[in-house]
This record gives C-alpha cells, sequence and structure tokens, in this order.
C-alpha cells in the first residue's frame, strides 16, 4: 500500500492547509524550464526515497495512490520515473487500484493523450475534485476551474476510457443554500456527458484549518463559519440524496456505488500498514525496538527544499503506545459503515459505556457480530467515538 505526496499547486485554495508549493502556468520560456527542471528533481528524490524505504513497503494491500498537492501538474515523464523506481524496487504493480488526484483545469489543459498515457501506465482510477458546481463558490474556494471546465474534464476522462472516477464535493458553506446544495449533487449525478453517474462521490463539510487562507479571513473577520444546524441539514440532505441515487454510504464523507469502493482508502480506516514518500507524506507501520514489535507513525517534513537535498533524511517518526494504537484503530473503524467486532470494542472500551451507546441508538449491532454507528448519527460520530475511547 503506497501513497505518493506530490507538493505542487497551481494556486493554493482558501480552505487548503495540505502541504504544497506555487507552480503557477509559466509565460516565458525560461520559468518553464526551470519548472521542469523542479519537476524533474522532485521525481527524482522521491524515486531515491523509494529506493532507500523499499523494505517499508508491504503487499497486503496491493494499490498505490498519487495525491496532493496536484498531481496533475506533473509531466508524464514524472510519472514515469515514479513507476519505474517502485518496479526496481519490487512493487512496479500491476496495482488492485492505482489512484491518481487531478484539477479539472489541468486535464483540459493537456486533454486526452494525457489521460490516455496515465491509463497506459497502469491508472485505473480518477479522483477530481469538482467541489462545487456554483461559479460563486468556485471562486471563493480559489479553485483554477469553473462548473464548466469540470464537464469538459469529466468528458474527457470518460472519452479517454477512465472506467473508476470519483468527484469530491464540499457543503457547509454560510453563503450555499440548501437548495444550492440540492443543485450541487443534481448537477453532480448528471456530470457525465454519458447518461451515468459518478462511480464514487467523496463529501466533506467545509473546515477551518490552522495556516489555510481561511482561517486567516475567520481571524480578520472576513468570514464566519457556517452554523452547526446548516451544516447538519446539508449532511441530511447528502446522505439522503445519493442513497435514493443507489450509492453505498460506506463511510462518513465516501459514497460509492455497487463495487466502487475506494479500496486504498478503506485499507486506511482499517489501520492497514502503507508506506508514504514525498514531502509531507505520512506512513503507518509496524517495526521491532528493543526486541519487541511496535507500530510506528512516520512522516516526512514538510519542506521541498530539504526533500531535494536529502529525501531519506527528512524523516521523522514516533513510536505509538499501545493506546494509541486502539485509539486509532476505534477512531478509524467506527467511521465506516462496517465498524468494528463488538468483541474488540469490549475488549478496549467499558462495557456500561457500550450498553449505554447502544440503548441510546449510537451503535448499532449487526447479526454478523460487528458495532457501528448508524447513519443518522454519522454527523455527530465524533462526539459519540470521543465518549467510548
Amino acid at each position: 500500500m503506497i501513497y505518493i505526496h506530490v507538493p505542487f499547486c497551481r494556486s493554493f485554495c482558501t480552505y487548503c492547509d495540505f502541504y504544497s508549493e506555487v507552480a503557477a502556468r509559466c509565460r516565458q520560456a525560461e520559468d518553464e524550464r526551470r519548472q521542469a527542471d523542479l519537476f524533474s528533481r522532485f521525481a527524482e528524490a522521491a524515486a531515491a526515497e523509494i529506493k532507500a524505504r523499499r523494505d517499508e513497503i508491504t503487499d497486503e494491500v496491493n494499490t498505490l495512490y498519487i495525491g496532493g498537492g496536484t498531481p496533475s501538474v506533473l509531466p508524464l515523464s514524472a510519472y514515469e520515473t515514479l513507476l519505474s523506481a517502485l518496479k526496481e524496487a519490487g512493487h512496479g504493480g500491476p496495482y488492485e487500484e492505482f489512484t491518481v488526484e487531478v484539477n479539472p483545469d489541468d486535464i483540459v489543459s493537456e486533454g486526452h493523450a494525457y489521460v490516455e498515457r496515465l491509463l497506459e501506465l497502469g491508472v485505473n482510477r480518477i479522483s477530481m475534485g469538482v467541489q462545487s458546481f456554483d461559479d460563486r463558490i468556485l471562486k471563493f474556494m480559489n479553485r483554477r476551474h469553473d462548473v464548466l471546465t469540470a464537464r469538459k474534464a469529466y468528458a474527457i476522462l470518460e472519452e479517454a476510457g477512465v472506467g473508476n472516477i470519483s468527484i469530491d464535493l464540499i457543503f457547509g458553506l454560510p453563503q450555499l443554500s440548501d437548495a444550492g446544495w440540492r443543485d450541487s449533487l443534481k448537477q453532480a449525478l448528471d456530470i457525465s456527458a454519458k447518461g451515468s453517474q459518478p462511480h464514487h462521490i467523496s463529501s466533506y463539510q467545509l473546515s477551518v484549518e490552522p495556516g489555510s487562507a481561511l482561517a486567516g479571513m475567520v481571524e480578520k473577520g472576513l468570514w464566519t463559519e457556517a452554523s452547526e444546524e446548516l451544516c447538519m441539514r446539508q449532511y441530511d440532505i447528502l446522505c439522503s440524496t445519493l442513497r435514493e441515487a443507489g450509492y453505498s454510504h460506506y463511510e462518513i464523507s465516501n459514497f460509492a456505488l455497487p463495487d466502487f469502493e475506494a479500496r486504498h482508502n478503506s485499507a486506511y480506516w482499517r489501520h492497514v500498514p502503507y508506506a508514504g514518500f514525498g514531502p509531507g507524506a505520512h506512513s503507518f507501520r509496524t517495526g521491532h525496538v528493543k526486541g519487541e514489535d511496535v507500530s510506528v507513525r512516520q512522516w516526512n517534513k514538510p519542506d521541498l527544499k530539504l526533500y531535494l537535498e536529502d529525501p531519506a533524511g527528512a524523516t521523522e517518526f514516533e513510536v505509538l503506545t499501545d493506546e494509541q494504537v486502539v485509539m486509532e484503530h476505534i477512531m478509524l473503524g467506527l467511521r465506516t459503515s462496517e465498524g468494528l467486532p463488538e468483541d474488540y470494542l469490549r475488549e478496549h472500551c467499558t462495557g456500561s459505556v457500550l450498553d449505554q451507546a447502544v440503548h441510546a441508538g449510537s451503535l448499532v449491532r449487526s447479526s454478523s457480530g460487528m458495532m457501528r454507528i448508524p447513519e443518522d448519527r454519522f454527523f455527530v460520530s465524533d462526539g459519540i467515538i470521543a465518549g467510548l475511547v
């Protein structure tokens, strides 16, 4: 299970706090050459890190996810470098699921040939950040595309032969009315020129992340977060609309048509070890410290300059306590519609607290011995989980 973080964006979204550096479109040939050199140096650095940490890659889940940032700003040669390094490391695919995140503007700019080459390289799933079907909201978010561009990009993906497309949407903005949200969902379901629905939809409530432009706006009194009531109402609209459209709500923020659940992200929620490469990337692995099996959280410093100088030397880590591992496992597992085995929860949580949660309807039992949070309580799941751990 492999993740590669691409630390480049053409521009920064208002709400984003992921590590990235600006890689704007170049008007001068010299600037374009410098940027191409930077992309090449990043790919070579990531290739060197992959080779140095090859033993940390496991095959328990055979997936590759290239995220960011905005991976679609990279030239195809960068992908070829990364995949060549993975092949040399003994993990070159073919992958059960190979996802690349893209921006609609890049797909329209690069066209069919770019997408077709990604497919030739083994990509079999595309995740596209649409975020909204309201041009005013897209402008507020500082997205590079408009609604028409998103539709054009989706058509290019379909025409190029992508058979698994996921789109992202955001709700919970004070300027987004319930009617506007319903319209965005309707447009999302109708985005295909071929009449089919997106195979997968991820939808998140807008949050104010420290260090983001949005956080700065809040501090200056230029923007106020949406009320809890509005966010809950729009989440309910999301759940009911996609349920009626035939989607499985398999994780708090994720919905899939049958057999299109994200295998890579589902492994995260099962707490499967994974190896992350690139500046700012995180990893989770098991290892040995003083003869004992331990769980390790590892991350690369979010510093591109440092990473380019020494890609394998920009890593920090912490050994997790047994309590931390259990807490993470419960927090991740209860985000899903499957939940966790009741035996596991009773082993690590107070029995009377579990019984109270069941009595209150915050947890439900399944016939297979699992315990889960029902969909109508997903919105308040953080509070439910906090009460258990």
